[in-house]
Formats: structure tokens, sequence, C-alpha cells
């Protein structure tokens, strides 16, 4: 195992030159990937439909193809689902991520073709541990396995044509090849298992007398697996269970709400790496140690625009390059694909931390916010809020959302639903300080919540443990990429919650 470890340490290490290439000329990077795509894609129905024959420049491209969204794609992705082909890219479609999203739809079907497959999610699993052992050069991650969760996968007809859709991390293990199957643990029949409980006993029983070295997925779900496998074995720390294991690689969503959980468990055994992957791409990795700052990815066969706060409400807002772009200034990222999406608005939003290399923090999402009353309370504001008032009164939260509350004609407040894992001893006093933060952190949320004039003291309303959990299970979401949304702008998520009748009075 050591020489598999030297020699598989030495190949990561070999692609950090390439790395830094793409740091040092991100813009001509860029610019051959515009060029590549639109090439490839320019006989498809797409392709022809835009006239991407006639494409020179970026300023071409923007002038010839609308922005898109999931919504204004559905219809053409479904076409693609039900087998039409060349549609949107030139080779066979036939994988579809599902993801929950904030669209009008309970699920959206990302396409996922071998391109994006090969070139991007798994160039992206590549690149993580490439920067995990050129930063830890000592490292022996290799000499164990991974732990990684997935959800699972279905399959869909339509006449005599057949697709496959699941969460993104089931395509991915699903075509691994055989080789890789020896890095990572459980197997496919249980990483693949549909029932979450079952394949939580399934895992645990299959893993916790395993050699795992590294851990991969949403911290929500990962720290339900974690409690689990510690109780089974009865250990004090995750340092019993596995006592090799080096690296926790998370993303999917902020790791600061987890963060005092994970400390617990870990302790300063364990390095954190923070990903930015999603069912569309991977776009960004933490390539250092001391900063929790991401490294965008440029090779990945996506080409970037970046749409400015100011036009994310406009039907046609005008994007800007990755050369225009400026530090501390939220972007909407706009992406265009080797899965066939074309200068798509993924509605999360970033701050970028530097321009040489291009380094950025992820902010929210341009969907999920709330706007009672002129605030703008994004998720960054949020959570900074919930982590200030967590560690002022010694409580650990294990979930929470917010939305708006409606409590008379003058207006109302905001009202937060949030599970602990360790309560404050005094719920009113933890009110205040949550409120203080955000005055503190947004300036409208401020400036509305003067004398109650706008906004009125918000609401937080402890729930038992394992609402969210009812909640995911409810709604047959339990494990894989599923997570809780943050904030909203109407009252959907917290009636459905309220629905579950576990709310603590």
């Amino acid at each position: 195992m050591s020489i598999i470890n030297s020699i598989a340490s030495w190949w990561m290490r070999k692609r950090t030159h390439q790395i830094e290439l793409f740091m040092k000329y991100p813009s001509e990077v860029q610019q051959e990937w515009l060029s590549k795509l639109i090439d490839a894609a320019k006989d498809t129905w797409w392709g022809r439909k835009h006239g991407y024959n006639s494409i020179r420049h970026w300023e071409d491209f923007v002038r010839q193809v609308p922005l898109q969204d999931y919504e204004s794609l559905k219809g053409i992705i479904e076409r693609v689902r039900k087998g039409e082909q060349n549609i949107l890219w030139p080779t066979e479609t036939k994988w579809f991520a599902r993801s929950s999203g904030t669209t009008n739809d309970k699920s959206k079907f990302i396409p996922v073709t071998s391109e994006s497959l090969d070139g991007c999610h798994y160039n992206g699993g590549r690149d993580m541990m490439t920067i995990y052992c050129n930063n830890n050069p000592e490292t022996k991650v290799f000499t164990g396995k991974n732990l990684g969760l997935a959800g699972s996968k279905a399959s869909f007809h339509h006449r005599d044509h057949e697709s496959f859709y699941g969460d993104l991390s089931a395509i991915m293990i699903s075509n691994l090849p055989l080789w890789a199957e020896f890095f990572r643990a459980p197997d496919l029949s249980i990483a693949l298992m549909e029932d979450w409980n079952m394949k939580l006993e399934k895992l645990t029983e299959a893993t916790m007398n395993e050699n795992i070295t590294s851990l991969a997925g949403v911290p929500s779900w990962m720290l339900v697996v974690l409690k689990h496998i510690m109780e089974k074995k009865k250990a004090a720390s995750i340092r019993d269970v596995w006592p090799s294991l080096e690296v926790y690689f998370h993303g999917g969503v902020s790791f600061q709400p987890y963060r005092s959980q994970f400390d617990a468990l870990f302790g300063k055994d364990v390095r954190l790496l923070e990903l930015y992957n999603a069912s569309e791409g991977f776009f960004g990795i933490q390539d250092r140690s001391d900063s929790d700052e991401m490294l965008l990815m440029l090779d990945y066969g996506i080409f970037y625009e970046f749409l400015p706060a100011g036009e994310w409400d406009k039907k046609e807002g005008k994007t800007v390059s990755l050369s225009e772009v400026r530090m501390d200034v939220p972007y909407s990222i706009v992406i265009s694909t080797t899965a066939g999406l074309w200068r798509y608005n993924l509605g999360d939003t970033i701050v970028f931390t530097s321009t040489s290399p291009y380094r950025f923090r992820i902010t929210g999402r341009t969907k999920l916010f709330i706007n009672l009353a002129g605030e703008e309370l994004m998720i960054d504001n949020a959570e900074k809020a919930i982590r200030i008032a967590c560690e002022k009164t010694g409580s650990v939260i294990t979930e929470f959302t917010a939305g708006p509350a409606y409590v008379s004609e003058k207006g109302g407040g905001h009202e937060w639903l949030i599970e602990f894992e360790k309560s404050p001893e005094n719920i009113s006093y933890f009110t205040e300080l949550l409120d203080n933060a955000l005055k503190s952190l947004n300036s409208d949320y401020e400036a509305k919540r003067f004398n109650d004039l706008a906004l009125e003291m918000p609401r937080v309303r402890v729930l038992k443990r394992g609402t969210f959990f009812e909640w995911f299970k409810g709604k047959g979401k339990l494990g894989g990429q599923n997570k809780v949304p943050r904030l909203a702008n109407d009252r959907r998520f917290i009636e459905e919650i309220y629905a579950v009748e576990r709310v603590q009075v």
C-alpha cells in the first residue's frame, strides 16, 4: 500500500503544472475553451438555431445567444430525456443529474454527457486530490479508502428510449472505472441503495472496520453517518474508529453552520478542504490550507461569464467576462459547458477575493433571500449571524431555515426555525444576538429594524431534534446531496416544516 500511495501521490502532483498554467494564463485558457465549445456544437440543433458558425468572439456569442436558466431550457432538456439527440450537444446524452434547486418544479434534470463527466466532474475529483497531495507531501491518503456519500439512481423510459437520472454522486460512482473501486467505500450495492435507513445500517457495517483515510460528502448527511458509526463502535472520537483519517472534502452547502460539530468530532487531526461542485459542473477548489478561498478551475470545459448584482433581475442582464471582474463585487455565475448548457445562469453568487489568480468565496443564491421590507438578507449574512449568536451563547445548530413572517398591517419580521444540537440557555438572548449580528452585517436590515418601523424583532422557533430529518423523509429526500434551503422570500418551507408538527412550544 505504501508503494501505491507513493505512485498515486506522485501522479497527482504532476497535474500541478497544468493548474499553474491556467492560473498564469486565465483569459487565454477561457478563450480557447469558448472556441472549442462553439466548434463542437455548431451542427447541433441549438448551434444552428443561434448561428454558431458565425461566432468568432465572445461579443458575437453574447449577441447571438440569450441568457438561459432552467425554466427556459426545461422543454429542450425534456426532448433530450425522451431520446432526441444532437440537440444541445453532439454526443449521446443519456444521464441526467436530478437536483432540487429553486425552480418552480420539484426537480431539475441537468444533462451529464461523457465529456462533462470525464473532463469536468472526474477532473474536479482528481484535482481535489492533486491539491491536497501538493499541500501535504507526506500524505498517506492512498494507503486507505475514501468514504463517499452518494444518492440513488433510476431509469426513465419513453417509448423505446431509456435514459437515467439520479444524484450527481450516484451518476459519478456508477460510471467509475473498475480500478477506482479499490480506493473507495462502501461498494456500489450499498452506495446506491435508495432506502436511506437501510443504507445507513449497511454503510456503517461495511466501513466501520475499514481503513478510511478520507471522507467526501454533504456536511449535514456526513454528520448523521459519522455519529451513527461512532455510536455503533462505542467510540469517543472519530480517531477511535479510523486512526488514519486525514481529510474531509466537503461542499454543496456552507460549512460554517456545521463547523463546531465537526470540530468536536475531528479535533485538529483531520484536515478540511472545501469544494464548489454542483450538478451543472465542478467550479472551485480550496487550494491553500491557510485560507477558505477557492480557486476557480478554468480548464474543465466550462466558459464563464459573470452577472453583476444590478443585473440579476433583468431578463437580458449584461454579463462581464473573467478579465473584467472586480474583487468584492457580488456576481451570479453564468456558464457554457460540455454538457450543452449555454449561457446558463446558475443563480449561485460569489465575490472574488483575488484576480491573480482568480479566487473567490460563495455568498449565496440569487433566489434564496428574504426581502420583506427592502432588507435584501442573503445567505452569507444569515449564516454569519447564526455563527456569531452560537459562539456567544455556546450553542450548536444542527439545521435552520428562515422566511418572512407577516404580523400586522404595518409589516412583519423574519421567522427562524432552528434545530439545535446544543440549545442556548436563553432563547430570547440568542434572538437578540442574532438580530444585532444581522444589523452589523447588513446596513439595509439595520435601517429597516430602526424603532421596529419596517421590520419587527425576529422570532426564533426551536424545533425538536429530528424535525428536518422527518421533513426530508416526507419529501423522499433522505441522504444524497439534498440540503435544507436556508432562506426563502415566502413561507413555503416554513409551513411544510410546521406541518411535521414537531415544533417545541
